[in-house]
């Protein structure tokens, strides 16, 4: 057995293929871990078949400890929340990330990976993927993981410069009702999320078809996913039309309220500075999130907000980036 020193704890049983590695068995105790780039000089290229399971039963191979900050929980990938995958991973094998019930957060390249069967199965928690940019052209992460999740699922695409865009994906779900007289069952589709999972051409996100859907979402029974979503493409404007920005910025404005609450729980400075500058809040709003902000006793959000509150009684002019 190896041992080395990294940022993060990991058990590896692993094999050498030439150029690469695979990793057929990986356990973490951490809550947070970035599986290695490379080992022994070798590019980490592939996840094999039951790698990430807890429990999983072992394999033959090398064996490899990374130690990392010392850690009490068991290393059985039980307590972990967010995984960054290698950017050089180019395969994950069948059931490679079963049963990792806590994962919420998946970090990747945005390359092709060939996912094995059944790769995400069990991974109820799983709500955020964030891909970052490893080439000229997009890869197809986005439309691996808006196919095979359901839930409402919040994807980032990262470039050089930062965040190009960040989308919400509406949840949906599926079932089969037995139609007695008829002697079949018959499909049902809830929820008004199965058009965004699906808005794609070939395996590129259509952002035009994305947005398009918009007026479908809200014209159902919208809840926060419709926020969420209409912040984040205002925000992250890649791919937006004007009159897709303005249907947006409505949105926003009708329910700022709601908004700045949902802003001032997230406790980020930046991103409730750029709501005020990008929609118009009524005084009445700012007031509600102003007193919120007392109550949480952000003396910077309470700031900025009564300062919106001024310059709203003032008659200030509305800017747009």
């Amino acid at each position: 057995m190896e041992t080395m020193i990294g940022t993060n704890n990991w058990k590896l049983i692993l094999r050498r293929d030439g150029d690469g590695v695979t990793l057929l068995r990986a356990a973490t105790c951490d809550a947070r871990a970035a599986l290695p780039e490379t080992l022994f000089a070798l590019p980490v290229r592939a996840l094999g078949d039951h790698a990430l399971v807890p429990d999983a039963a072992s394999v033959e191979g090398e064996t490899v400890t990374i130690a990392g900050a010392p850690c009490d929980a068991p290393w059985d990938n039980r307590a972990l929340r967010e995984l960054s995958l290698p950017h050089s991973l180019r395969a994950a094998g069948d059931y490679a990330l079963m049963n990792c019930r806590a994962l919420e957060t998946l970090r990747l390249g945005d390359r092709h990976i060939d996912w094995g069967v059944g790769a995400l199965m069990n991974c109820r928690a799983l709500r955020a993927v964030a891909v970052t940019r490893c080439g000229g052209e997009p890869g197809d992460a986005a439309a691996y993981f808006s196919g095979e999740l359901s839930c409402e699922l919040e994807l980032s695409i990262l470039g050089r410069e930062g965040c190009e865009a960040r989308l919400v994906f509406p949840e949906y779900w599926e079932e089969y009702v037995e139609n007695g007289p008829a002697h079949h069952f018959d499909y049902q589709v809830h929820g008004m999320g199965q058009p965004y999972h699906q808005a794609f051409r070939g395996k590129t996100l259509a952002y035009y078809d994305y947005d398009a859907l918009w007026r479908r979402l809200i014209s159902g029974e919208p809840d926060g996913a419709a926020l969420r979503l209409a912040w984040w493409r205002v925000r992250y404007p890649a791919g937006l039309t004007a009159d897709a920005a303005a249907r947006y910025r409505a949105y926003l404005d009708a329910h700022a309220a709601e908004a700045l609450l949902w802003l001032l729980e997230r406790r980020d400075a930046a991103m409730l500075a750029d709501f005020l500058r990008l929609a118009d809040p009524d005084a009445d709003a700012l007031r509600a999130a102003s007193a919120r902000a007392r109550e949480l006793r952000d003396a910077a959000a309470t700031a900025a907000l009564l300062e919106a509150v001024r310059r709203k009684g003032a008659g200030a002019r509305r800017f747009e980036l």
